[in-house]
């Protein structure tokens, strides 16, 4: 049993916010069988002079903090403060009897209140890694998520037991690769990997009919094609963030098991929360995640399928390298034709329920200019809206739209940085990508000069970049955007 099993104990701690972030509870350590502290809860609870509080102090430990006494040294450089972090930031193998899912090797976790492994976070990491010659921490984490793919079938969000059932924007394949610049077996090496995560994600995929247009994550579109959408196994309110779902389900008109599984599945995204999940964008009350099928997500998987189709072809197999060549040739056809706007020129998410494009201008319109999906001319059109509308004194802003969730506007965010700006520069858009490159830099900076940190996100609008909005305060650290940083100020 997991703390976040834990019934009515879980339910009263989370509800009444006795411990300030949600994500603390589902943290802890039990100090004894949790079996024994639930029944000794529900024994004690209705006794008068029961203080809740009192008892959770007494039979958990809380998460351990660390590194609570680091302190910049104002005299170093961004860079230098970096380089200096990563040891800071690094974790290395533990067992707990708490949620945290243990990993074989060393890993960096992002900072703040996130104290263990993110999936997509890392590929960002690794940039920096890279810049800071620590290619044995890459190969490290490569390890560690490669043993989630072993053990659990896939890589989960973090590796937390509550995160099981969703993962994150699959960057694997981009870090075999960038591994494989220093290690040349890599991508034969994690071939299995690989194929065992790109099966996670096209589970179903042959059972699908025009009966059958969704099974998990895979979706039969109007012309036979398959694209993919955000899931989780899970309909259930998060437990790292119990209270706040259940909050937003009451105010909802949706079904609770619906407006859950919307819940994690924009958690699997990564982009939790945008109003580019909503139905309408000024509520959130009317997220609709699983009904949406994403660019970014399918550029991805695009990715992955070309990497296991050269690896196949190096390993020999001439067939299978066709099969999943194949595969990709009909994502990408089947991406343009349901996500460019040859109207608006730009690339939107689909909402295949409603057979429409989502109204949305968001920064995921970056993704098939950094895979090269997009044609010379769709690339142009993106570049014309990208230096029109989101470009910002602090580099790109997140969506055009102010809905005080964190991925959206005022908020820029490191990855998407990088996607747009390595995706202006496969089209031969210099200035523009040097102009985010600089913005955006610039912006951690000031910050850094004010704070001594460098942190998960930043308002681009501002003069200060301090950002803010979500469900928890901006947190410090921060690895993607220290790896982006590093990576920016190598080109």
């Amino acid at each position: 049993m997991e703390i976040h099993e834990s019934g009515e104990l879980f339910e009263a701690v989370q509800l009444q916010n006795i411990l300030g972030d949600g994500k603390t509870f589902p943290d802890c350590t039990p100090n004894r069988s949790l079996e024994e502290i639930r029944k000794d809860y529900l024994n004690k609870k209705d006794s008068s002079g029961f203080d809740l509080s009192e008892f959770v102090n007494k039979n958990f430990t809380l998460p351990k903090e660390h590194a609570t006494d680091y302190k910049s040294d104002p005299n170093k450089s961004a860079a230098e403060h970096i380089h200096a972090l990563w040891n800071v930031l690094t974790r290395n193998p533990e067992k707990e009897k708490s949620s945290l899912i243990p990993l074989p090797h060393p890993y960096v976790v992002p900072g703040g209140r996130f104290r263990e492994i993110y999936y997509w976070d890392s590929y960002f990491t690794m940039l920096g890694l890279q810049v800071s010659n620590r290619i044995d921490l890459i190969e490290h984490m490569v390890n560690n998520f490669a043993h989630l793919i072993d053990t659990i079938g896939y890589i989960p969000n973090g590796n937390r037991q509550y995160y099981v059932g969703r993962s994150q924007p699959p960057f694997f394949s981009l870090m075999v690769n960038l591994l494989s610049s220093h290690k040349p077996d890599a991508l034969a090496h994690y071939f299995p990997q690989l194929a065992k995560e790109y099966a996670f994600w096209m589970k179903g995929a042959d059972q699908l009919s025009e009966k059958t247009q969704t099974q998990h994550r895979v979706v039969r579109m109007p012309n036979g094609s398959v694209l993919n959408r955000y899931w989780d196994e899970h309909n259930t309110p998060r437990p790292e963030s119990y209270k706040e779902d259940i909050e937003l389900a009451h105010q909802s008109d949706q079904k609770p098991d619906e407006i859950y599984r919307h819940l994690r599945a924009a958690a699997e995204s990564g982009w939790d929360f945008s109003s580019r999940w909503f139905r309408d964008e000024h509520s959130f009350s009317t997220i609709h995640t699983t009904e949406i099928i994403p660019v970014d997500l399918n550029c991805l998987l695009y990715s992955l399928e070309k990497t296991l189709a050269e690896v196949s072809l190096k390993r020999g197999d001439s067939k299978q390298a066709n099969a999943y060549l194949q595969k990709s040739e009909k994502r990408k056809a089947s991406i343009l034709t349901y996500c460019w706007s040859s109207e608006k020129k730009f690339f939107f998410d689909f909402d295949f329920v409603a057979n429409k494009q989502k109204e949305s201008y968001t920064l995921a319109s970056a993704f098939p200019l950094f895979f090269e999906i997009a044609t010379p001319q769709q690339a142009s059109g993106v570049e014309a809206i990208i230096k029109t509308k989101f470009l910002k004194p602090g580099g790109l802003t997140t969506t055009l739209l102010n809905s005080s969730q964190q991925w959206d506007a005022p908020n820029g965010w490191a990855p998407l940085q990088w996607i747009a700006y390595k995706g202006l520069l496969n089209y031969g858009f210099d200035a523009l990508a040097t102009q985010v490159k600089t913005n955006w830099t610039t912006a951690n900076l000031k910050v850094y000069a004010n704070t001594g940190k460098m942190t998960e996100k930043y308002d681009v609008f501002s003069n200060d970049g301090a950002a803010s909005g979500g469900e928890y305060p901006n947190q410090d650290g921060f690895g993607w955007t220290n790896g982006v940083y590093l990576a920016m100020q190598e080109l």
